[in-house]
């Protein structure tokens, strides 16, 4: 039926000016698509698997199902250890917060399991970070808070053993 029409390999760092424009304006599908249409003919792009991921991770609230596990299966693709800590920190983190607005029993639960598993992944970016990039304690940080202010916690083990009858 319809195809679709590659980009130039010139239009590229305008494309990407483009989605990150449309991340900004709260449009992260259109971001997405950009960022598809860039890989397409530059598969190991490494800003545009960065944008491509953010923008997958911005629509976590929406109702499009397995965007998380198509940002994880990015993670391999960035050439750096620090990006691949930092943005599985960034799937972790984002995931956290999805659960955190959800209303539903266990999903405080589960917010604070994400955000613990993001802290770790922030932990080893920020052993590997070049020389004044912070970016990953900022992050670190902003999901202790998180923590903080609503009173997340691990989920409670009952000690107690119950009877089999």
């Amino acid at each position: 039926m319809f195809q679709l029409k590659p980009i130039t390999k010139a239009s590229i760092p305008r494309a990407l000016e483009k989605a990150e424009r449309y991340r900004l304006l709260n449009e992260p599908r259109q971001a997405e698509s950009i960022c598809l249409d860039v890989l397409a003919i530059e598969p190991e792009h490494q800003q545009a698997l960065s944008c491509l991921l953010l923008a997958l991770t911005d629509q976590l609230g929406g109702v499009v199902s397995g965007l998380a596990e198509r940002a994880k299966q990015l993670l391999p693709r960035f050439t750096g250890a620090y990006e691949r800590a930092y943005y599985a920190g960034i799937i972790s983190e984002r995931f956290g917060k999805h659960q955190l607005a959800k209303d539903h029993p266990g999903a405080r639960i589960g917010a604070y399991e994400y955000l613990v598993e993001a802290i770790k992944y922030y932990n080893d970016a920020e052993k590997l970070a070049p020389e004044g990039n912070d970016d990953a304690i900022l992050r670190y940080n902003t999901c202790v808070r998180i923590i903080e202010r609503h009173h997340l916690q691990a989920a409670q083990r009952d000690e107690q053993e119950l009877p089999l009858e």
